[in-house]
């Protein structure tokens, strides 16, 4: 006698789980992540990898009626001591979750690839903890996680050992090494988590710069682009998806190319290429470093269609003593040069940068010299970060630590001062023009905001757009600034512009 079928084609009888679903129903995992937009990439690449292996992505608290899930994978931030302690904190409030539904909690990300198995020892609430060399099977490892069968911890390792020391030999050595973010299948390595007109997406992994205060080389390793024909194709795949906006994201993204057959051009050269893909609208580079940007490259970014004319360049200081210190390059004078340099050639562009104080060492007149680069260069928006020591870094060793409450009071001292220029910055914009991207629909309690050619996603200020102006998400729209928020802008909308359109939808309108 034939058995009875269930209305989605399975045995009534089927064997079941502990959870009451059959066995051949597919898992569940929630993924949350932490840290920059590198890792947004690197986490959707993890959610595509899951769905093409029968996964199923859910949310990671079930409270409000959803599915639960089987496991949560969390995806470490392990840059400063802040980012860590919020890794920390949100895998126990996972563990925390997971305890009422049985799900098991995994450690993935910087965090876990930097410190592996004595992060295992020190957060027993973690059932695993997974370095990149496991994402390329992460479905496989968590599949015998649930089947009892816990994966060993990462052990870490210097992971710029793991690439030639030449960069032209890298990107064929790269296919034997887990590079996050860089596999590239459509529709099957990649899966967006969210439905917003912007996307970042990954132009390289790794770095080569060896400054001072900085670990992200040891646990990301060295310098590999992606091949320019993968960004693109990328890239018209988010196109696909509903992006109108994407944020080309690196450790440093002037170095593109110094590993491919069209060397340090190569940028110069991919730019044009993504800002024509069909239905991409604004194409913006982040994570520039001052000492690399080439006059051509400057120009590129400055004044191609498409391309925001947005340079977020990581000054760190002013002061070039403090900067020799932290094995880099430049002063005062060069940097002030390279922003008149820009808006020479793009008076309204956006330039950003984040700065270190208390570095081992900085006097007074140091942090002075800051004060009087930052006044002078008039930058629309300054992170400010106080020093701390960060294991295996050469300023780690470092004699001359400045104590840490100087380090607190000037963090707040360069802090004030920001803030008032970047307010000054964003009342010298009333009256311009601006191209908005809305991201916010307005509702009852929410005004529609987006963000101008100028203001990058999470780092830098946003557009408030006047109410009742009818816009939906993924708009572009031409708008006048006409009021100031602190940082942020009012902007009046102007008119709605046609996908991948420079000009007005509609001749002759205003």
């Amino acid at each position: 006698m034939s058995t009875p079928s269930r209305a989605d084609g399975r045995s009534a009888d089927a064997p079941r789980r502990v959870d009451g679903r059959s066995a051949d129903a597919p898992r569940r995992a929630a993924l949350l992540t932490l840290g920059c937009a590198r890792n947004e990439v690197d986490s959707e690449e993890l959610a595509g990898r899951l769905v093409g292996s029968g996964w199923e992505l859910v949310a990671a608290d079930s409270s409000a009626g959803g599915p639960a899930p089987d496991v949560i994978v969390v995806n470490t931030c392990g840059f400063v001591e802040q980012a860590k302690k919020d890794s920390i904190d949100t895998l126990l409030a996972a563990a925390d979750v997971a305890k009422d539904g049985g799900a098991k909690v995994v450690a993935v990300g910087c965090l876990a690839e930097r410190y592996g198995a004595e992060l295992a020892e020190s957060l027993p609430e973690a059932d695993a903890v997974l370095g990149f060399d496991a994402y390329p099977d992460l479905a496989d490892r968590l599949g015998d996680l649930l089947g009892g069968h816990a994966p060993a911890p990462h052990v870490p390792t210097d992971r710029r050992t793991l690439l030639p020391l030449a960069p032209v030999q890298r990107p064929a050595a790269a296919t034997d090494v887990s590079v996050p973010g860089h596999a590239w299948v459509p529709d099957l390595s990649r899966r967006r988590l969210s439905d917003g007109p912007v996307a970042p997406l990954k132009l390289a992994s790794g770095c080569d710069r060896r400054c001072a205060f900085c670990a992200i080389p040891s646990f990301r390793g060295a310098f590999v682009s992606r091949p320019p024909d993968d960004v693109v194709a990328e890239a018209a795949w988010l196109a696909r998806q509903g992006v109108r906006e994407v944020v080309l994201v690196s450790e440093n993204s002037t170095s593109y190319g110094k590993d491919l057959p069209g060397g340090t051009r190569s940028l110069v050269e991919l730019l044009p290429r993504v800002a024509e893909v069909p239905g991409i609208d604004r194409v913006r580079v982040s994570y520039l470093q001052p000492a690399e940007l080439r006059p051509d490259l400057l120009r590129v970014i400055a004044d191609t269609p498409g391309v925001a004319p947005y340079f977020d360049l990581s000054f760190q200081h002013a002061s070039p003593s403090v900067l020799r210190r932290m094995r880099r390059f430049g002063s005062r004078a060069d940097f002030l040069d390279l922003c008149e340099r820009i808006r020479a050639i793009a008076p309204e562009a956006g330039i950003r940068s984040n700065v270190i104080v208390g570095f081992p060492g900085e006097t007074e007149d140091d942090l002075a010299e800051l004060e009087t680069f930052l006044t002078a260069a008039r930058l629309d928006a300054v992170g400010v970060f106080g020093y701390s020591d960060e294991e295996g870094t050469e300023a780690a060793g470092y004699d001359d630590k400045v104590p840490a409450e100087v380090i607190a009071a000037r963090v707040s001292r360069i802090s004030a001062l920001v803030d008032e220029l970047m307010v000054q910055r964003a009342e010298d914009r009333v009256g311009t023009e601006v191209t908005v991207l809305v991201e916010n629909g307005e509702d009852e309690d929410f005004e529609c905001t987006g963000r101008a050619e100028h203001q990058a996603p999470e780092v830098d200020g946003e557009c408030i757009i006047e109410r009742g102006s009818g816009l939906a998400p993924g708009d572009l729209v031409r708008a006048v600034v006409v009021d100031t928020e602190g940082a942020d802008l009012v902007v009046s909308p102007r008119e709605v512009l046609a996908s991948a359109q420079r000009e007005p939808a509609i001749p002759g309108s205003t």
